[in-house]
């Protein structure tokens, strides 16, 4: 699946919303995770790197990383999505605008949902469009990147919570997704988190991160 297949999914939504599609504008959360061109601050050769942390008391938690590659040759954007066994492919378009990190953390959450579940990986998706469409709380937000204060934007859904077959998902009904972006840092996709808390005061039963890193010049 690529970015353009999830601006088309994205603006399928449309339909499926109360409202006709006509009457109804692209969400500002749409517009900032997969109408925006993510990687318009950034020029290759250059890779970005970013960190995969897994935690919580559900499954084993562990740590690896993923390389977002740009580069002057064929293909212009390679990326490797974690490693070893855990690597996942991710189809790229030769000159994408939006960061594929941002699918390829969507396209592996859909996939372990799936696989947790017994659900479809298409049913996770439409609820994300859904979610992204007619509910997400966009907020601004301020972090620090590379020792310094980067001002962005903080999108946060909740797909599952009130869903009509929320009943079939039992401790992952409340799985939230926050997607952190600026146009300040490079590739502008700065952090991507998907949680299932855990009882009140209690640590989360599953928390996965990926956070930019850093940005190194030359490096394919």
């Amino acid at each position: 699946m690529t970015f353009f297949s999830w601006r088309c999914i994205l603006a399928a939504a449309c339909v499926l919303a109360a409202q006709p599609a006509a009457a109804r504008a692209i969400s500002a959360a749409e517009t900032l995770l997969f109408q925006a061109n993510h990687l318009q601050n950034v020029r290759a050769p250059l890779t970005l790197i970013y960190a995969f942390h897994k935690a919580g008391s559900l499954e084993q938690g562990f740590d690896d990383q993923v390389r977002l590659m740009l580069s002057l040759d064929k293909p212009a954007v390679t990326m490797h999505f974690l490693s070893g066994d855990r690597q996942r492919p991710v189809p790229i378009a030769d000159n994408p605008e939006g960061n594929p990190v941002l699918l390829g953390f969507l396209e592996r959450d859909i996939a372990e949902m799936a696989r947790r579940t017994g659900g479809s990986g298409n049913y996770f998706r439409k609820r994300i469009r859904l979610a992204l469409a007619e509910s997400a709380q966009v907020r601004p937000q301020r972090f620090s990147y590379a020792g310094k204060a980067v001002d962005g934007n903080a999108i946060s859904i909740a797909p599952y919570l009130n869903d009509p077959m929320h009943h079939r998902y039992g401790q992952y009904v409340g799985k939230r997704y926050t997607f952190v972006v600026s146009a300040q840092v490079p590739g502008g996709v700065y952090e991507l988190r998907a949680t299932v808390a855990g009882a009140l005061g209690a640590a989360p039963l599953l928390e996965e991160t990926l956070t930019l890193v850093s940005a190194e010049s030359g490096k394919r």
